[in-house]
């Protein structure tokens, strides 16, 4: 019950929702492509991918001092419908910026 409740939490957030929905489409995307993209400060951004992790949604690969996020396979199926759900959605996300050069976070 403790992880359904935790899982239904993380998805009560429209940062949480975009971002999932923005991880879906682009792929793997380093915390510093997700800053820019979403114009957040770290702290904040850093929260939303803390919970959504927690969640069950995303997986983390560090890369030296980076960190790439991306949705964890394979997902359950309650995730998995969760983020079909999302998919379906009419949101507006913002474009994908990467940073060139050296990441600043």
């Amino acid at each position: 019950m403790e992880i359904f409740l935790q899982t239904a939490a993380a998805l009560n957030d429209e940062t949480r929702v975009r971002l999932l929905a923005f991880l879906n489409l682009h792929g793997p995307l380093c915390v510093c492509d997700l800053q820019e993209s979403f114009g957040m400060i770290q702290s904040r951004l850093s929260r939303h991918l803390k919970i959504l992790k927690e969640a069950g949604f995303l997986r983390v690969d560090r890369q030296g001092t980076w960190a790439y996020y991306s949705i964890r396979s394979p997902l359950d199926r309650f995730r998995s419908e969760a983020l079909a759900e999302i998919s379906t959605l009419n949101i507006a996300l913002p474009p994908l910026i990467k940073q060139t050069g050296e990441c600043k976070i």
